[in-house]
């Protein structure tokens, strides 16, 4: 459809703004063609006219729907343009708080000047593998891409930073540096990545400085490169630098700082090594106080200087070289206070004894006279002579600055190199990804040669972008083989042209460099000569012959010419070079100033405004080629550089960052439109949009088109193949060809058609809704309807009856009551007109007196007040008229005076005006005549009125004498009115007095008739009171009944949710200590591997020497014992590999602090048993009873916490052991690592110290005990007999299990490791005493409360009786301990004498003693030299030592000599049995070294019966074979289909009874270590198989089970047979052991658990979040250039069935291998979490998924895994919780966000989920449909409030890598082992069952 037909009323579009640059505004009436102007109105209502330009006719930009608000990528947007571009970016920056965007190719990041957590290391492994669409934008998904395209294509990459100063483009940079450090790792164990990462805060230190618009701006480009070997692990990286602004050394503008260093090095001035610096504020030196802005507010300069210094030790930059540098640096902030004083005009001096040039000189170590002479002269060298010229003071002062930028510049580039020295590598480097971080397009109001490179190189960079775009939109069209038209882009050639080509401006600008005296001004001039009339890019300001302007292709840009020859040439002083480099004292300035023989001015680095200085240096005739390079400029350097970086940029595939300022005043999450519009225009994005909205900028797949506009088509419409649907209904929709086009596999549009469809489909659903509506409504008010009408009927019915009944009820009723009524009033009325009778008789004799005396009183009263009346009357006239005639005369008096006065004023002023009239007008005598008969005829007058005045006088006189004659009668009548009214007065007193009488009277009577009803009243109210007392007393009574039954009933409820809280925390703590036991020992085993993957390396890359190894004789046989002895044989043979690696390093050395590892193994490993013993001894405790098992269980927590936290000290001190021995090992092995003196050799030596020191203290501790061992007998049993009470005997055997556990917490108190176990027993007491006691019913105790007293009592004698035996007990383990102790050594004495009698039997009688005593000898000779050699201070506590020894084995020599004589008696007995039984013939010839080295059980022959006892019997030289074909070899699915599940353990277990019956130790240990080995050996060869880890996860329980089920313990014995009970193990406790393959287990859950996750992470998210199982619920937006996955199932598409069918298979398969139920829920329960997790994390990164209907199909999925966890019966499990966030972020997506209620709503329903997480849904909420809303600003915030006092953890994402502790519920087998028969697949025919 034409364009012009979509501007229709209520359309909406964007008209300009002055203020906001684009404003929006809706159509009031359709537009026609030929309209002139719009009718419009705006956001706020109001109603405006907008003319359209009369040559253009331009229509306004059209609005996109609301629902493409918001997007994710910019070309996404239907209609593209800058208003457009500008407002999604707002509402994405504003509204959802998400500062990137993308535009196509280009990532958009907006800085919003607040720290977020989104650059975690969750959110990095959120990124990480994931495609760039599938993800919300961010840095990390530019980088991931980067890093995927250099791994797929073999390409190298680039990620190309720009922006504005303070738009973020260091922080991107960073950012994208830390995920590469993330996610590649090392290929090295030298942390390459944290080196990379390190060089940052270097750079910035040096590098970066506060500006008006950036507290942390970079004032320099870089380019780094990050090598990559062919496995993409970082190896290295490359810095290359840009444009130093050396100018900010010496100069800062207001707000502004100097580089940072400077200030670093000032705060830390007070630190003792920065002293010699004689540093001090940073106000108190000019090149730092300039900008008055010395501190940046929330930066700590001191702190970011500790940052700095580690950046560098990381580095490889030692002190001394450090401390170089911070002197070079201190010397430049001396040499700027030096004052430089004029001598005369053209020359200047500097005073004597500086203190600054003084400084200066110091540190530097120059001399003073030759710098003081340098700065304030010059050298001039001609053909023939040389001559020295003074400096006039400013000339001075330039040099002195010059000089202190050309240190800096050469101290910056020092430090590069070094950088870059320290991150290089020798592995070849395979690619590299590359950073730019480089300034952008710049424009001040003074723009200078700085801004003129920075804005030249954005022109370059700006033409490769374009250039890219532009690439990449025709292959785009190319691979869809669609026509392709030529889209004209904007081409700034002409400008770079302009620039850099021949006779442009760089040229002339050298050119005019070389000039002798070439000046700025005529510089400008061939400027304007060459280029005003040639280009039309180059202008010349009207008001100025020193600028120029050049149209770049973000703006114009007006450069002034003055400075442009000074920093182009960057000249310096050369002399003051050579004193520099003649400094003796600080090699380093020399090293900084070694290149000055080839080049006199810094690399590439141009210098900033200042330095005045001119030094014509030229070159003499001795000077060979290389001065040339001398006169290359910095223009010249800039531009060859920048060929470099470009070049290096087209041969990468580049990725691009274009960072945002929103505003100049760093206000957090503020938007500017101006601002930000500038830089779109500036960095290219709105050039991206233009040329994607040129061609074909929407683009659809053909499933997603058909999905999401399916809607449109009819039945009919719809065919097999969807492309041809497609196509076929598009033609039908839109009648123009030309603005669409058919791909292979996509649809291209025209900008604005999508708009288009989008409105068809909206018109289409709002009728669909509208007719379901209808239809909907229709049907519910009809079923309504119905409902009301048959509730009606029979609600009619019911009443009707109703109401009949009680018609004739009350007819029935009104009848009685009628006659009732009749008789009664009959009464009352008869009665009552004989009480009125009687009462109107008396109140008519008493009323008539009344009115008779009343009437009689009013007529004497009126008469008596006519009488007063009269006089008073009379009086009052009188007075009246008196008053009158006075103010009547006064009146009189004033107007006559007033009108005399007024007269004779007039008369006065008459007579003046006269007069001057007179004086001044001769002339006028008629008219002083006239006046004059005027005057004649007023004074007629006047005596007129005085005749008339006196007449009214007399009459006035006559008047006056008449009144007086009336007063006098009036006073006399007054007089008698007086009297009168005395009488008066007492007449009314006597007639008051009379009225109280009668009131008086009146009372008295009515108080008489009050009394008495008050009497009637209060006795029928005492009455009723009385009967509500009784009733409200009985009332109360039930109350009391009931409120003691109640109080009992919460009491004990009370009681048991304390009970219920009291074990739920105790069951989580136990879990907590669990995970963290788990945790600590998949780090053990980590390092294991680590160190063994060591090993191998140093086996590998080290040639063993020849000879013989000495190997250290007192290596104790204990560690065969020990589960990982092979592992520790290997740790020998690495100790081995050492030596020659450090080439002479003692090997005794290393094999004794191997002896020591394995000492502190030992020790975990008792710790380990102990645990396990406190494990049965909880689950005794659980099985006899349920409180004591809650009170044990609290105790064994701490009592586990205790041994964990040992176990974690010891795990630290081996790892701090690994890691030394790994550095003296490795990193010193080159430099004589194993000679003495060597860092190595006295790590060794200190740990062999410490070993023997501990080694002396177990011996002496033995030694005491040997020596007390009897007394310590009698004496405990003496105190057991004495202490034992008989009277709390049952009491106290009841407690039995409990009090070895609060022995065991009293235990860790002894300890006095950890204060907070300190009151855990008398905690534990007051536990088991509350919950071994009922609950208390106070009523039923007698009421003085002596029951309860004695209750009490017993119960502190119990405490007591209880305290007492814990002592015992624990007094009676520590002696037990010991003695074991004890005997294990002798067991390992024992071992080691039989071992040596095997060898000494061999041997003549004689030598046998003399051989094992020179054996000793020798090994204690050997040992005590080797002491002496390496410490004599050692040697005299060795000494000790092997008297010890000696003495030990003298005992030892003499217990050898019993047992050959005991051996020998044995011998002849079992030769006479054997010969008894007809074998005498051939055993009786055997010697006895035979017997010893084939030894043979002879005890089996008498005892062997006919039945099977279950046991399996092989010889010593056929375990390597069982372990092969019983482990190694086995086939996982072979044994699971065919066997009895769990057979490998039970044959394992078999074999382990027969060498328990036989009681040979060593069999049992070999067997079960290399069974041990063989598991991890196979795990580690197949852990990614599920199978086999599964597999041996289910056996290696199994064989857990079993050495608990037949361990003795009566505890696992319950569940046996009694033939299970006779096969119980006799001869050894395994205990050990069976912590030792409990860890195992635990190991090999955590390789299934991690074998799961690997298999379901990719099909979760396709599965759970883009597959659409309700299908056309959601539909598909329109997507940009950052295509995500398809929602849409397409073949390789995971979906939800897949995930059902992958959770079935890892079921099935645990359930054929025979793993306990309880192991599979927990395994179930940690999927669901994965899968959980990983849903919700990728939903809050994703705003495409955050969408009712995408709500609606998560809701829909989480019902289909319930309803799977239902089919196998794991709803009991726990899983279906770890869903809990999952399902409530989908509620949150569907349920109502508008008013205050549903922010309540949500807030009580979002429980698991955290707040940031609740608020980053409501943010990315995206409306799918026009008929969704967004989720308000004010409502998220309303959100935030309400959750503000949650407290919880401020992480978003979920942590995946998270795994629930496992436990191993003991489950015992029914399967008898005799039963069991071995298929002859398994290839064990060497096994005999016996």
């Amino acid at each position: 459809m034409a364009a012009s037909e979509l501007y229709t009323k209520r359309a909406r579009v964007w008209i300009p703004d002055a203020k906001e640059v684009w404003k929006s505004a809706e159509l009031n009436k359709d537009y026609k063609n030929g309209d002139t102007s719009l009718q419009l109105m705006l956001e706020d209502g109001t109603n405006i006219e907008h003319k359209l330009d009369p040559k253009t006719k331009n229509l306004p930009h059209l609005r996109n729907p609301d629902i493409l608000v918001g997007e994710n990528d910019l070309t996404a947007l239907s209609y593209l343009h800058e208003p457009a571009v500008l407002h999604n970016l707002k509402v994405r920056f504003m509204d959802s708080k998400l500062i990137y965007t993308y535009c196509g190719i280009v990532l958009v990041a907006i800085n919003p000047y607040e720290t977020l957590p989104i650059y975690g290391a969750d959110i990095i492994n959120a990124y990480s593998g994931q495609n760039m669409g599938d993800m919300d934008p961010h840095i990390f998904a530019v980088a991931e891409e980067a890093y995927k395209q250099m791994a797929r294509d073999e390409r190298n990459q680039s990620i190309i930073v720009s922006g504005e100063s303070g738009a973020g483009k260091t922080v991107s940079a960073k950012y994208a540096m830390r995920y590469f450090a993330t996610v590649s790792g090392s290929a090295s164990e030298a942390n390459v990545e944290e080196k990379v990462l390190a060089s940052n805060p270097i750079m910035e230190a040096i590098g970066n400085a506060k500006t008006t618009r950036n507290d942390n701006s970079s004032r320099f480009g870089k380019y780094i490169e990050i090598g990559f070997d062919n496995r993409f692990r970082i190896i290295g990286a490359n810095m290359r630098t840009y444009l130093l602004e050396k100018s900010r050394v010496v100069f800062q503008a207001d707000e502004e700082r100097n580089y940072h260093i400077f200030y670093q090095l000032c705060a830390s001035s007070h630190l003792p090594e920065f002293k010699t610096l004689k540093l001090s504020s940073a106000n108190d030196f000019l090149y730092t106080r300039q900008g008055r802005s010395p501190v940046i507010e929330g930066v700590d300069d001191t702190k970011e200087l500790c940052n700095t210094r580690d950046a560098f030790t990381l580095l490889g930059i030692n002190e001394s070289y450090q401390m170089g540098l911070f002197q070079v640096l201190a010397a430049i902030l001396h040499l700027g206070n030096v004052e430089i004083k004029d001598r005369d005009s053209d020359s200047s001096v500097i005073p004597a004894n500086n203190r600054h040039l003084t400084a200066f000189c110091e540190l530097v170590g120059v001399s003073y006279q030759d710098m003081s002479q340098w700065l304030c002269h010059r050298k001039l060298k001609t053909a023939t002579e040389t001559y020295i010229k003074t400096l006039p003071r400013l000339q001075a002062t330039n040099a002195r600055d010059a000089l202190s930028k050309h240190i800096y510049a050469k101290l910056f580039n020092w430090i590069v190199e070094h950088v870059n020295k320290a991150l290089i590598t020798s592995i070849k480097k395979h690619s590299f990804i590359g950073v730019l971080d480089i300034y952008g397009f710049e424009t001040f109001e003074i723009n200078s040669f700085e801004q003129f490179c920075i804005n030249y190189a954005n022109e370059k960079l700006q033409q490769q972008f374009n250039m890219h775009v532009f690439k990449l939109e025709q292959e785009e069209y190319m691979r869809e083989e669609i026509p392709w038209t030529l889209i004209d882009f904007y081409d700034n050639q002409p400008c770079i042209n302009l620039i850099e080509a021949k006779m442009g401006i760089l040229d002339l600008l050298d050119e005019e460099c070389k000039m002798p005296k070439g000046s700025d001004d005529s510089w400008a001039q061939k400027l304007y000569n060459t280029h005003l009339k040639t280009c039309t890019l180059f202008e010349k300001p009207r008001m100025s012959n020193r600028a120029f302007i050049i149209q770049h292709f973000a703006d114009k840009v007006e450069y002034q010419c003055e400075g442009f020859l000074e920093k182009n040439k960057d000249t310096v002083n050369e002399e003051q070079i050579n004193v520099l480099k003649a400094s003796k004292k600080f090699d380093l300035l020399v090293e900084l100033f070694q290149d000055e023989e080839k080049a006199t001015s810094p690399t590439g680095q141009p210098p900033g405004t200042g330095g005045r200085t001119r030094l014509s240096v030229k070159p003499d005739k001795s000077r060979d080629k290389s001065s040339k390079e001398h006169k290359k400029t910095v223009g010249c350097q800039f531009r060859n550089s920048l060929q470099m970086l470009m070049e290096t940029l087209n041969a990468t595939t580049p990725h691009y960052v274009r960072c945002i300022k929103p505003n100049d005043f760093k206000t957090a999450f503020s938007f500017d439109p101006k601002r930000a519009v500038q830089q779109l225009r500036a960095c290219g994005v709105l050039e991206t949009i233009r040329i994607s909205a040129a061609g074909f900028p929407s683009r659809w797949t053909y499933q997603e088109f058909f999905s999401r506009y399916r809607v449109l088509m009819k039945q009919k419409d719809v065919l097999p193949d969807k492309k041809l649907t497609c196509r076929n209904v598009l033609e039908k929709l839109v009648q123009d060809q030309d603005k669409y086009q058919f791909g292979k596999t996509k649809i291209f549009f025209r900008a604005g058609q999508v708009a288009y469809l989008e409105k068809l489909r909206a018109d289409k659903l709002r009728a669909a809704c509208i007719r379901i509506q209808k239809t909907i409504r229709c049907w519910l008010v009809r079923k309504k309807y119905l409902r009301m009408r048959s509730s009606a009927i029979t609600i009619q019915r019911f009443t009707r009856g109703y109401q009949a009944r009680c018609l004739a009820k009350f007819m029935r009723r009104t009848q009685a009551a009628t006659i009732i009524q009749k008789y009664q009033r009959m009464y009352v009325e008869r009665k009552r007109y004989r009480q009125k009778q009687a009462a109107a008789l008396v109140m008519q004799t008493i009323l008539r007196a009344y009115m008779a005396r009343q009437k009689y009183q009013a007529l004497l009263r009126e008469h008596k007040a006519v009488i007063i009346q009269k006089r008073v009357r009379g009086w009052l006239a009188r007075c009246w008229y008196k008053r009158c005639l006075v103010s009547i005369v006064y009146l009189q008096c004033c107007i006559r005076r007033m009108r005399a006065r007024r007269e004779l004023k007039k008369l006065k002023i008459e007579a003046r005006s006269v007069e001057h009239f007179k004086k001044l007008n001769k002339g006028m005598e008629n008219k002083i005549m006239q006046l004059q008969r005027k005057i004649d005829e007023q004074t007629k007058d006047n005596r007129a009125i005085n005749e008339r005045l006196a007449g009214l006088e007399s009459s006035y006189t006559a008047e006056s004498e008449r009144l007086r004659s009336d007063l006098s009668r009036l006073r006399g009548v007054e007089e008698e009115a007086k009297n009168k009214t005395n009488q008066v007065a007492s007449l009314l007193e006597e007639l008051e007095r009379l009225r109280k009488e009668l009131s008086t009277t009146q009372k008295e009577k009515k108080t008489i008739e009050d009394w008495a009803q008050t009497y009637r009243n209060e006795m029928e109210k005492m009455v009723s009171e009385l009967k509500e007392e009784n009733g409200s007393l009985k009332q109360d009574k039930d109350n009391l009944n009931r409120m003691i039954q109640e109080q009992s009933q919460q009491m004990t409820e009370k009681m048991a949710r304390s009970i219920a809280q009291e074990t739920q925390q105790l069951e989580t703590d136990l879990n907590e200590e669990r995970s963290r036991y788990q945790n600590l020992l998949t780090e053990h085993l980590r390092l294991e591997e680590k160190y063994d993957d060591l090993k191998e390396v140093m086996a590998s890359s080290n040639i063993s020497k020849p000879g013989h190894r000495r190997t250290d004789s007192t290596h104790s046989s204990n560690e065969s014992e020990y589960t990982y002895n092979s592992e520790y044989a290997e740790l020998e043979e690495g100790s081995r590999a050492a030596e020659d690696v450090t080439r002479g390093m003692d090997t005794s050395l290393t094999l004794k602090l191997q002896k020591r590892l394995t000492e502190l193994e030992q020790e975990k490993q008792s710790l380990r048993n102990e645990l396990e013993n406190k494990e049965d001894q909880f689950q005794r405790a659980r099985a006899r009873d349920d409180a004591e098992f809650k009170k044990a269980r609290g105790a064994e927590l701490e009592y586990e916490s205790l041994k964990r936290q040992e176990l974690e000290s010891e795990n630290k001190k081996l790892k701090h052991n690994l890691a030394e021995m790994r550095q003296s090992l490795l990193g010193n092995a080159a430099a004589g690592a194993g000679a003495p003196g060597s860092p190595a050799y006295k790590v060794l030596l200190e740990q062999l110290n410490a070993s023997c020191e501990e080694l002396d203290v177990r011996k002496e501790e033995v030694l005491i005990l040997r020596s007390q061992l009897v007394s310590q007998k009698e004496a405990m049993h003496h105190k057991e007999t004495m202490t034992e009470p008989s009277v709390y005997v049952g009491d106290v055997s009841k407690l039995k299990d409990a009090d070895e556990l609060k022995q065991a917490c009293i235990g860790l108190k002894d300890t006095n490791r950890s204060p907070r176990f300190m009151r855990k027993p008398l905690e534990v007491s007051d536990l088991l005493s509350r919950l071994r006691s009922a609950t208390p019913d106070f009523h039923k105790l007698n009421e003085d409360g002596e029951l309860w007293l004695v209750n009490q009592g017993l119960k502190e004698t119990i405490r007591l009786l209880e305290h007492q035996l814990q002592t015992q007990r624990r007094s009676y383990d520590n002696e037990v301990e010991a003695l074991r102790g004890e005997l294990q050594n002798v067991k390992e004495e024992n071992n080691r004498q039989q071992q040596l009698l095997a060898q000494n039997l061999q041997l003549p009688p004689e030598a046998r003693i003399e051989a094992s005593l020179q054996h000793e000898i020798t090994r204690l000779t050997n040992e005590n030299l080797e002491l002496m050699a390496d410490d004599p201070t050692a040697s005299r506590e060795a000494r000790v030592i092997i008297l010890r020894r000696m003495v030990d084995l003298m005992e030892q020599l003499e217990k050898q000599d019993r047992t050959i004589r005991k051996l020998k008696k044995q011998l002849k007995v079992y030769s006479k049995r054997i010969g008894e039984m007809g074998a005498g013939q051939t055993e009786g010839q055997t010697s006895p070294g035979q017997m010893v080295d084939e030894p043979i059980h002879p005890v089996n022959i008498p005892r062997r019966e006919k039945d099977f006892q279950g046991m399996l019997e092989y010889k010593k030289e056929d375990e390597l074979k069982l372990v092969k074909n019983l482990i190694l070899e086995l086939k996982p699915r072979g044994v699971a289909v065919n066997l009895i599940p769990g057979l490998p353990a039970y044959i394992l277990f078999m074999c382990l009874r027969h060498a328990d019956y036989v009681n040979d130790d060593q069999k049992v240990r070999t067997l079960l270590t290399s069974s041990i080995n063989s598991i991890k050996k196979i795990l580690k060869k197949r852990g990614d198989d599920f199978e086999t880890v599964s597999f041996w996860l289910a056996n290696t329980c199994r064989f857990l089970h079993c050495l608990k089920q037949y361990s003795g313990d009566e505890a696992f014995m319950k569940h046996n047979t009694p033939k299970q009970n006779e096969h119980t193990l006799s001869n050894f406790d395994l205990a050990e052991y069976r912590q030792v393959i409990s860890d195992l287990a635990i190991q090999i859950y955590q390789q299934l658990i991690k074998c799961m996750e690997n298999i379901l992470q990719p099909m979760i998210v396709s599965g759970m979040l883009e597959h659409e199982t309700i299908q056309g619920v959601s539909g598909v937006k329109p997507t940009g250039l950052r295509k995500r996955t398809s929602s849409i199932a397409d073949e390789g598409t995971y979906t939800l069935d897949s995930i059902l069918r992958q959770l079935s298979a890892f079921h099935s398969t645990m359930c054929q291998h025979g793993t306990d139920p309880e192991l599979i829920k927990q395994v179930v329960k940690q999927q669901f979490y994965i899968i959980g997790a990983v849903t919700l994390n990728n939903l809050l990164l994703r705003k495409d998924m955050c969408s009712w209907s995408k709500g609606m199909q998560i809701r829909y999925n989480v019902s289909q895994l319930e309803e799977w966890l239902r089919d196998k019966g794991l709803m009991t499990c726990g899983a279906k919780e770890t869903l809990e966030p999952l399902i409530q972020a989908a509620q949150l997506l569907q349920v109502k966000k508008k008013t205050d209620e549903d922010a309540e709503a949500i807030c009580s329903m979002c429980q698991a989920l955290t707040t940031a997480q609740i608020v980053k849904v409501l943010n990315l909420y995206t409306p799918v449909n026009e008929f969704e809303e967004r989720v308000s600003v004010a409502f998220i915030r309303t959100i935030q409030t309400r959750l503000r006092d949650r407290c919880e953890s401020p992480q978003l994402l979920m942590d995946t890598k998270m795994i629930y502790p496992v436990t191993f519920p003991f489950s015992p087998s029914s399967l008898a082992l005799e039963t069991i028969q071995i298929p002859s697949s398994l290839n064990l025919g060497f096994l005999t069952r016996v």
